[in-house]
C-alpha cells in the first residue's frame, strides 16, 4: 500500500503548519492527547510526519514522539527518513529504515522508503552505502519504480559516478520525463555535456525543468554562449521561463562579461514580474559586479528586501574585485551589525578587500578572528589570500614566513601569489624558489614557467629564459593562447592572439595602425622583454600588438559609440605591455576601458589604472 497516499489532515494537526514556537507545538500536542486522538495510529503518524516536515528545528521533538510509539506506521517512519534526508543529520535516516525492517507489525519498505534513502546517500556522498541501498531496493523489487530510478540517477550524479548513471538509465525501457531530465542533469554535471544535449534534443516532451537543466549544464561546464543560445531557443518555443532559468542565464552573462545581455536579463525579470528570490538577486549582483558595473550591483543589493550571507558575500566580493577594498570592509561591518554570521567564502571576499586596499594589519586581524571569533577553520584559499596580501604590499619576507608556518601543506595558490609578488617587486631569488615549489606541486602548470621566464627576461638573463623554455618544450607544455571577449550590441565577439578571421579584421587592423601611430607620438615604447629574444625587435613589437586584448580594444574603438566603456574579459593575466597600452589608449582616445583578466579588474581612465601598478 502507498505510504504517502493522499489523506486529509485532522483540523488540530493542520494547525502545526501555522505554529512558530515549540511552546505552541506542545499546546497542540496536549490537545491531541486530551482528546485521545493519538490512539489512532494513522493520526499519530500524521502528527509525527507534520512535525518532522514542517520545521527542521522541531525534528528532535518528532523523534521523541516517535520513540514513545509502540507501532509507528510506515507513513510516519518514511516521513522521518525524508525529514532527516533533508536535515543536517541525514545519517539518522537509516535509524528509521532499521525500525521498518525490525517492525513487529509486518511493515515492509516501499518505493518512498528507498527514494528517500538514495537521496540520503547523495547528501552524505556515501558511495558504499549508496551501493548497499541500491542492492536492497533491488531485493525488495523496486528497481523498476520511476521515482526510485530517477533518485538513483541523482544519487550517482552526486557521487560522481556517471557510468553508474548510464547503467541505471540504460535498463529503463521507457524512461519518463523525470528520468530523462535527471540523466541530462547527470551528464551535464559530470562533464559529458555533448551526450546531455543529444539526449535533450531527442526528448519527446520537454518541460521548463528540462530546459533549465540543460541551460544550467552549459553554464556550469564553461559554455556560456551555448547557454544563452539555448535560452533564446527556449523563448522562441514559448516555454515558461522562471527564476531558475534566469539564474543560469545571468551566470552565463557573468562568465562572458556580457553586460548588455545581463541588463536585458534584468529587464526581462522586471518586465515579467518574476519573483526576486535571494538566489536570483545574488546572481544579479554577481553579474553586474563581474561585468565591472559595481554601482548597479550595489543598487540591486540595497534594493533587495531579503538577503542571506551569500548575498552579502557576493556584494563584498564585487567591491573587492573592482578595487573598492575599504567599501568592502564597511559592508562587512554592516553585515555583522545586521546579525548575519559570515562563512568561509565571506572571509575570502574581505581578505581580498584588504589586499586591494593594502590593509595588511586589518587583514591579519580578520584572519585571526576567523577561528577565535567565528569558529571558522581557515582553508587553503584563505592562506593564499594572506600571502597575496603580504605580497601585494611588498612584504615578501613576511609572505614567505607565513607560507613556511602554515599548518596545512602550502598549495599552488600560496606559491603562485608569492611568485607574482616577486615578479612585481623583481625579487629574482625568491621568485626562483616560488617557481620551483609551484612546479613541484603542479608539474603541468605552464603559468609558473611563463612567469619565471618573464622575470629572467626583465633582467635580460637570456640564457635562463632559453633554459626555462627548453624545459617547457621537453615537458610538452605550451602557453595557453590568449583569448579576449567583448560584447557589442548584445553580440559577443571572441579574439585569439594572432587570429585574423574576424569579418571586420581589415578595419581592426587599420585601427591598430592608428593606435600605434598615436601612441608613438605620445612617447610609447613597446616592452618587448618577455617576447622571444631570438627574433628581430620589429617582429617582437608586431607580436605584442597582436595580443588578443589589444585587438579587442581596437574593435571596441571602431564599433562602440563615444562615451561607452570598452569592456573586455581575458582568459589570462594581462601582460605588462598590454596594461601600459590600455592606459595610454584611455588617455589618447579619451575612452574608459575595463579589462577583467584571470586575477582582477583593471579600470583604465585618463591614463591611469585602478590596480595602481600591481596586477
Amino acid at each position: 500500500m502507498n505510504s504517502f497516499r493522499s489523506v486529509t489532515k485532522h483540523p488540530i494537526i493542520s494547525l502545526i503548519d501555522l505554529v512558530t514556537t515549540l511552546k505552541e507545538l506542545k499546546q497542540i500536542h496536549s490537545q491531541l492527547v486530551l482528546n485521545s486522538l493519538l490512539k489512532d495510529p494513522h493520526l499519530l503518524g500524521q502528527f509525527i510526519a507534520t512535525i518532522a516536515l514542517n520545521n527542521p528545528d522541531n525534528l528532535d521533538y518528532s523523534n521523541q514522539v516517535l520513540d514513545q510509539c509502540d507501532n509507528p506506521t510506515l507513513f510516519a517512519l518514511n516521513s522521518m527518513i525524508r525529514a532527516h534526508s533533508k536535515s543536517s543529520t541525514p545519517q539518522n535516516s537509516f535509524r528509521f529504515y532499521k525500525k521498518i525492517l525490525q517492525s513487529n507489525h509486518n511493515l515492509s519498505p516501499d518505493n518512498y522508503t528507498f527514494n528517500f534513502l538514495v537521496r540520503t546517500c547523495a547528501q552524505l556522498s556515501a558511495h558504499g552505502t549508496g551501493l548497499a541501498v541500491h542492492g536492497a531496493l533491488i531485493k525488495h523489487g523496486f528497481e523498476h519504480d520511476p521515482h526510485v530510478q530517477s533518485g538513483l540517477i541523482f544519487m550517482y550524479t552526486e557521487l560522481g559516478c556517471l557510468s553508474s548513471c548510464h547503467k541505471v538509465f540504460g535498463k529503463i525501457p521507457e524512461p519518463d520525463l523525470v528520468c530523462q531530465t535527471a540523466m541530462v542533469s547527470a551528464c551535464a554535471k559530470c562533464g559529458d555535456i555533448g551526450f546531455a544535449r543529444e539526449l535533450f534534443d531527442v526528448m519527446p516532451m520537454r518541460d521548463h525543468i528540462a530546459w533549465n537543466t540543460m541551460i544550467a549544464g552549459y553554464a556550469q561546464c564553461g559554455q556560456p554562449r551555448e547557454a544563452l543560445s539555448l535560452f533564446h531557443l527556449m523563448q522562441m518555443e514559448g516555454v515558461w521561463v522562471n527564476e531558475v532559468s534566469m539564474v543560469s542565464v545571468l551566470s552565463a552573462c557573468t562568465h562572458l562579461g556580457a553586460l548588455d545581455q545581463g541588463r536585458w536579463a534584468h529587464a526581462y525579470v522586471e518586465r515579467n514580474k518574476l519573483r526576486m528570490t535571494v538566489t536570483l538577486g545574488t546572481a544579479l549582483i554577481d553579474m553586474y559586479a563581474k561585468c565591472g558595473n559595481v554601482n548597479k550591483a550595489m543598487e540591486v543589493f540595497w534594493g533587495m528586501k531579503e538577503k542571506n550571507v551569500y548575498t552579502w558575500t557576493s556584494a563584498m566580493g564585487g567591491l573587492a574585485m573592482n578595487g573598492f577594498g575599504k567599501k568592502c570592509l564597511e559592508l562587512f561591518s554592516l553585515m555583522k551589525h545586521d546579525g548575519i554570521h559570515p562563512n568561509e567564502i565571506t572571509f575570502v571576499s574581505v581578505l581580498r578587500g584588504c589586499t586591494v586596499a593594502g590593509l595588511v594589519e586589518e587583514g591579519c586581524e580578520l584572519f585571526e578572528s576567523m577561528g577565535k571569533v567565528y569558529g571558522i577553520e581557515p582553508q587553503l584559499e584563505h592562506y593564499g589570500c594572506m600571502v597575496d596580501l603580504y605580497g601585494r604590499a611588498g612584504c615578501l619576507d613576511e609572505a614567505l614566513n607565513f607560507i613556511n608556518n602554515m599548518p596545512l601543506k602550502p598549495h599552488s595558490g600560496a606559491w603562485g601569489a608569492l611568485l607574482n609578488a616577486c615578479r612585481m617587486y623583481k625579487n629574482m631569488k625568491l621568485g626562483e624558489l616560488a617557481s620551483r615549489k609551484l612546479v613541484e606541486l603542479e608539474a603541468k602548470n605552464h603559468c609558473a614557467y611563463v612567469l619565471l621566464s618573464n622575470m629572467y627576461a626583465d633582467n635580460k638573463n637570456w640564457e635562463e629564459v632559453s633554459s626555462v623554455r627548453e624545459i617547457m618544450k621537453a615537458r610538452g607544455l605550451t602557453k595557453l593562447p590568449g583569448c579576449s571577449v567583448i560584447e557589442v550590441g548584445g553580440e559577443v565577439h571572441e579574439f585569439f592572439v594572432g587570429d585574423n578571421s574576424h569579418p571586420r579584421y581589415d578595419e581592426i587592423e587599420m585601427m591598430m595602425a592608428e593606435i600605434s601611430k598615436r601612441l608613438r607620438l605620445a612617447g610609447y615604447v613597446a616592452d618587448t622583454n618577455p617576447v622571444l629574444f631570438d627574433i628581430e625587435e620589429e617582429e617582437k613589437e608586431d607580436a605584442l600588438f597582436k595580443h588578443s586584448e589589444k585587438v579587442a580594444i581596437a574593435f571596441g574603438l571602431i564599433t562602440l559609440k563615444e562615451g561607452v566603456p570598452i569592456r573586455i574579459v581575458k582568459n589570462l593575466r594581462i601582460c605588462r605591455d598590454c596594461h601600459e597600452v590600455a592606459k595610454k589608449i584611455s588617455k589618447t582616445f579619451n575612452r574608459e576601458i575595463i579589462v577583467r583578466d584571470r586575477n582582477r579588474f583593471h579600470h583604465f581612465k585618463d591614463g591611469d589604472c585602478s590596480c595602481k601598478g600591481y596586477w
